[in-house]
């Protein structure tokens, strides 16, 4: 059986470190990918945009987000840099569809490797609904 894989935003990994509304679904994500049922693949923006929410949270102070930064760097995701095909459809999405360059890498991503990007973003469902899937409609 192949490796599925998929493109995971922040507003789903967040919720494997603060209970929220959907954490159940985006916990079983995480189980499936530490199983090795599916691979996660992110932009590199991923990890600041993840401490700078859990930072801005108010649950994750000073050593907190230090150990959480550590168990972000040892999950594994495969991690793409802003360079090449990728980095520039992001530019070309976000200005098409007025999103922030940072929802755009996600979906660009998503588009390059042929993946399904989960989210709990319903705007960039709404924007993208060919590439962007809920969190909620996970299976693995």
């Amino acid at each position: 059986m192949e490796t599925q894989k998929i493109v995971a935003d922040a507003s789903v990994v967040v919720k494997w470190f603060i209970e929220e509304t959907y954490s159940g679904e985006a916990k079983k994500m995480r189980d499936a990918f530490v199983t090795g049922k599916v691979l996660i693949s992110v932009p590199s923006l991923f990890f600041y945009e993840m401490l700078n929410v859990l930072w801005h949270s108010g649950l994750y102070p000073d050593e907190e987000l230090v150990l959480s930064a550590r168990a972000l760097s040892k999950y594994g995701f495969e991690v793409y840099e802003p360079r090449g095909t990728v980095y520039e459809l992001g530019a070309k999405l976000s200005s098409k569809h007025n999103v922030s360059i940072y929802d755009a890498a996600y979906v660009a991503l998503a588009l390059r490797l042929g993946a399904t990007l989960y989210t709990a973003d319903a705007e960039l469902i709404r924007k993208f609904p060919e590439t962007s899937r809920h969190i909620s409609a996970f299976t693995d």
